[in-house]
């Protein structure tokens, strides 16, 4: 290890730094996505509302245009089997290094769904076809595609079928298209993979990237974020130990400079599913998390006062509503001031560019 580092009780601040919460902002959301690694993006307007809380002045259209004209940032199914935003230069090998756990779940939850092995071989078969064809295609474009060759696509059958393309790497989320992502093939979208994968390299450049943007954190934090055993956490952390700092807790991180530790961020609205909530073994260090969650299991938007959560808050009809977790919430006229800056920034930013 590079050192040791005592505890100094500032688990939170050290992980909102790293998060891109404080300090600096971020220039642009390829920058954002390359700190964090990887995104979860089942809810499109979290995933820009993500970006909107770790830089300054971008709009929704700027995430926009990297997923469609630049092709900076992909949507696919990565970690723990769920949809996730990461640079294009990152999809080809955390693809490789999370594909096979997914492979095994998805065709359990194909047959669930009453796809046979067969049928499944036809249906990714009928998606590359249909892409190769006509691409970029919406999902109910290929529902008819896939439909007329007598695959089953009710339920969530399509999107196991999407899955399975994704894992093989065919498929990704391409351009933004009205409301929703087209559906592309990779080797037209993306071309050909830069390398070949090396597994030892990719688990060493997933505990570095990791820590970069979720340290301070132990073997099990990487592991349940990423979806892979803990055998190849730990494996890929043997691997960047001498780059590594351990604190007194036990917890690992990158070396962040020898001043002062980082304060907390100013007081913040984050989307729904923000990074902040996923990207650990267990959430409590961020405070009041049984209330953030759904029965569902939706993450809520977070207001995030002095590092901790402390209410929610909503947008009905392009109006920010806030949802203390207390009545009267008990901060004063500055953190009163800053959620008004907060709530005035997300309508900015989710609002057509001017111009």
């Amino acid at each position: 290890m590079a050192g040791t580092q005592a505890a100094d009780g500032g688990l939170a601040a050290a992980r909102l730094a790293a998060q891109g919460l404080t300090g600096p902002p971020a220039r642009d959301p390829v920058d954002v996505v390359g700190r964090l690694l990887a995104v979860q993006a089942q809810d499109p307007r979290g995933l820009r509302l993500a970006i909107r809380s770790r830089t300054r002045g971008l709009h929704a259209a700027d995430v926009d245009r990297a997923l469609s004209a630049d092709r900076s940032l992909v949507v696919t199914w990565l970690n723990r089997g769920t949809l996730h935003l990461v640079r294009a230069e990152d999809h080809w090998w955390l693809r490789e290094l999370t594909a096979p756990a997914m492979a095994a779940q998805i065709r359990r939850r194909l047959a669930q769904e009453g796809v046979s092995p067969d049928a499944a071989e036809r249906g990714v078969a009928r998606i590359e076809r249909a892409l190769t064809d006509d691409g970029p295609l919406a999902r109910g474009e290929l529902r008819e595609r896939v439909d007329a060759a007598g695959v089953p696509t009710a339920g969530q059958a399509l999107i196991y079928l999407l899955i399975v393309a994704a894992t093989r790497g065919l498929v990704v989320r391409g351009p933004v298209v009205g409301t929703e992502q087209a559906y592309v093939l990779v080797r037209d979208w993306l071309g050909p993979p830069p390398r070949a994968f090396d597994r030892d390299a990719a688990l060493a450049e997933l505990a570095r990237r990791y820590l970069a943007g979720h340290g301070p954190a132990d073997e099990r934090d990487l592991a349940r974020w990423v979806g892979l055993p803990l055998r190849d956490a730990r494996r890929g952390l043997a691997a960047v130990a001498a780059e590594l700092v351990t604190r007194a807790d036990g917890r690992l991180d990158l070396p962040r400079g020898d001043g002062p530790g980082p304060g907390l961020p100013a007081p913040r609205l984050l989307g729904p599913f923000d990074p902040v909530l996923h990207g650990w073994d267990g959430r409590d260090w961020v405070g009041a998390t049984g209330r953030l969650v759904t029965s569902n299991g939706i993450f809520r938007p977070v207001i995030l006062v002095d590092g901790q959560a402390a209410g929610t808050w909503s947008m009905p009809a392009g109006r920010v509503e806030l949802a203390p977790f207390t009545d009267p919430p008990g901060w004063g006229p500055t953190v009163a001031e800053a959620l008004r800056g907060e709530a005035a920034d997300v309508r900015r930013f989710l609002a057509p560019r001017p111009g």
